[in-house]
């Protein structure tokens, strides 16, 4: 069986792509979910797939982070991986996706674990608002400020990779967009606008997705008035790809094969050792520092 994929909201959970994208686990949170029946649907997950992935985005409250701690504490297991994402809501969302599909091509949990951090940074992650004055995951000027104030305004707002903000038909006003194919998703909110299609051009997209709007998205954006959108790499062969293009090495700790440098599920740091220089090499003065001939 994949490793189980599992989030803290069922509006993280994308549809897949195909038929073989295994689906997501929703873990409740305490006020919905008792202790004990987190605690059985947990060990059933880890039962049935060997490891659990739980994705969860930094604005889910705070007792919700606490109850996933006590899980993987209770259980005294290093097979339950907790990660938590920077990215707005519908792009952890989309990362969700993306592991998902990654999880049916016979990747390794600590590969996939390590996958999550890789994979976000080729995803695009921003907002349509109607004000920015309690935006603080991203940098607003006092001049932003000052128009959320205006009746009618609008501000596109794009988060991830590098935060950028725009004034919606501005003539020349961009924001910047994957060099790669993508597809783009978009949860559509109270606020609309016709600038998402100019959006979806610029970008260059494949396709356009619709979803729901995470219910984490406006504390994250600071507004209830917003339209999410994110865009990614949609084809599940180009991710297994970009994935097995990195190197690979054993977690010194507790064996998984590992990308990156750090295990999602023991937390040990996995940086590879660099290889021993051949005798006489330094003498010789036919290498640099990296080893390689001058």
């Amino acid at each position: 069986m994949p490793t189980a994929i599992a989030v803290t909201s069922p509006d993280l959970v994308l549809a897949p792509p195909d038929r073989i994208t295994p689906p997501a686990h929703v873990l409740g949170p305490p006020e919905r979910q008792s202790l004990d029946d987190a605690l059985s649907q947990m060990h059933f997950l880890l039962e049935q797939h060997g490891h659990v992935l739980v994705v969860h985005s930094r604005a889910v409250p705070r007792e919700h982070v606490r109850r996933l701690q006590t899980l993987r504490a209770v259980l005294e297991s290093e097979r339950v991986a907790l990660v938590s994402s920077d990215l707005p809501p519908l792009g952890v969302a989309l990362l969700v996706r993306q592991l998902r599909q990654l999880s049916a091509c016979d990747v390794g949990p600590g590969v996939l674990g390590a996958a999550a951090r890789l994979l976000t940074y080729y995803l695009h992650a921003g907002a349509l608002l109607n004000s920015v004055t309690r935006l603080d995951a991203v940098p607003v000027s006092l001049k932003a400020h000052a128009r959320s104030w205006v009746p009618g305004s609008q501000f596109a707002v794009l988060a991830h990779p590098a935060p950028h903000l725009i004034t919606p038909g501005t003539e020349g006003a961009r924001l910047p967009g994957p060099e790669f194919a993508t597809e783009l998703t978009v949860a559509q909110g109270q606020f609309t606008s016709e600038w998402l299609r100019t959006l979806a051009r610029q970008w260059s997209v494949q396709a356009v997705r619709q979803a729901e709007l995470p219910a984490e998205s406006a504390r994250w954006w600071g507004t209830g008035r917003l339209t999410e959108f994110a865009a990614g790499i949609a084809d599940t062969a180009v991710l297994a790809q970009l994935v097995a293009s990195v190197q690979r090495f054993p977690c010194p700790w507790c064996g998984l094969e590992l990308i990156g440098d750090r295990c999602a599920f023991c937390a040990a740091s996995a940086l590879p050792a660099e290889p021993a220089a051949p005798s006489g090499t330094a003498a010789s003065g036919g290498a640099g520092p990296s080893g390689r001939s001058r």
